[in-house]
Formats: C-alpha cells, sequence, structure tokens
C-alpha cells in the first residue's frame, strides 16, 4: 500500500522579522508619497511610519528627523541614477554609446514626474526651510553632476576629448539634456517626457557635444 504523501507542517510562531534595511527602503517610500501628497512643511512623522506600516518607534531608530527623511528619498533616486553610469555598466561600450546611456539615465531621472514634484516642492518651501535646498543641491544637484564629470575627465585622460573643464561640461552637458523639457514641465507646459523621447533627446546631444569636444587624436 502507498502512503499519501504529508504536506509540510507549517511553523508556528512570528512571522518573519524584515531586516532595518528592508524597512527603511519601505520607509523612503512611504517619506516620498507623504511629501509628495502633502509638501514638506505639512508632512509629519506619523503620517510616514503609518504609510510604511511601522511603528513610530522603529521610523525614528532608523531614521530619526523629518530632515534626514527628506535627504534619505533624495539620495535614494541618485543612488539608482549613479548605478547606471557605473564604470562596469559603461565598459563594454564605445565613447558615444556610453555618452548616451549617461543622458539616458540622467534624463529618466531627472525628467521623471516624481523628481519634478520634489523640484517644485524644494522651490516652493527652501526659502522657509534651507535644509530642504541644501539637502537637494548637495545629494542630486552636485552628486549627479560630480559623477558626470568624473566621466568626462576619465574621457580626457584616455586621449578621447579634449576639454578644459569636465565640470563645467558636466554642467553644459545637463543643461542641454533637460533644461528645456524640465521647464515646460514645471511650468504646466506638457506631460513628463516619455522614454523614447528621452532617448532622441540622449542621442542628440550626445553627438552634438561629442563633435564639438573629440579630441582630434581620437
Amino acid at each position: 500500500m502507498v502512503e499519501n504523501a504529508k504536506s509540510p507542517c507549517r511553523g508556528r510562531g512570528r512571522p518573519p522579522v524584515r531586516t532595518d534595511e528592508e524597512t527603511r527602503d519601505l520607509i523612503v517610500q512611504a517619506a516620498r508619497a507623504e511629501f509628495d501628497a502633502s509638501g514638506y512643511a505639512g508632512a509629519s512623522m506619523c503620517a510616514v511610519a503609518q504609510r510604511a506600516g511601522v511603528s513610530t518607534k522603529t521610523l525614528y531608530r532608523i531614521i530619526p528627523t523629518k530632515d534626514a527623511l527628506f535627504e534619505s528619498v533624495i539620495a535614494d533616486r541618485i543612488g539608482r541614477f549613479i548605478i547606471e553610469i557605473d564604470e562596469r555598466a559603461l565598459a563594454h561600450l564605445d565613447i558615444e554609446q556610453a555618452l548616451e546611456r549617461i543622458l539616458v539615465a540622467f534624463g529618466r531621472l531627472t525628467l521623471d514626474s516624481k523628481t519634478i514634484g520634489i523640484l517644485r516642492l524644494v522651490l516652493s518651501e527652501c526659502e522657509r526651510f534651507p535644509e530642504i535646498g541644501r539637502h537637494f543641491y548637495e545629494a542630486a544637484v552636485k552628486r549627479s553632476g560630480d559623477a558626470m564629470a568624473l566621466w568626462l575627465d576619465e574621457q580626457c585622460r584616455k586621449g578621447l576629448l579634449d576639454l578644459e573643464d569636465p565640470q563645467l561640461g558636466a554642467a553644459m552637458l545637463r543643461g542641454m539634456m533637460i533644461m528645456e523639457p524640465q521647464r515646460a514641465v514645471m511650468m504646466g507646459q506638457r506631460e513628463a517626457p516619455e522614454i523614447d523621447e528621452i532617448e532622441r533627446r540622449a542621442k542628440i546631444c550626445a553627438r552634438l557635444f561629442l563633435n564639438g569636444c573629440r579630441s582630434a587624436a581620437a
């Protein structure tokens, strides 16, 4: 006689506990939604905890202030961009393909409706709360610019580009890529661009930039 296989027994007790890193991710997502809904002044730690499904005690232990919450929201978005343009992600591409990849990643970051919402919040409330302007500038504007300038500087060292100031070159690239469409979206004149428009713009910007900056020896 064949015995029926027994179903595995379920363990009893408490469900698996999230790690602090997993809980932090939930909190950052909840904070992003709360800032978007209520602005910086109107957002509260209690509301963020409720959105994240955690206790206020847990929230204060992991991210103790609203200031730090806002900084974490900015850093989380920029961190994804930095990973996308990491040297290892670009190593197999030629210079034009690599620059297009960088600009597409930058466009997806900065022309995204969520990022534009954060920028609107910063511009409307940074006079009252100067810390959010400082966080946005340091964690978003400066960090993304420094990452692009570092890549440009490396291309100069390889003899592929001829730039006197890679930092200034990066600033010009960023402006060429996003300034006009981002302003139009912020002023309510159009919707945030879709990925195909971002890719077309990145291709044109990369070609224009390289035509002007490519080393004669390259």
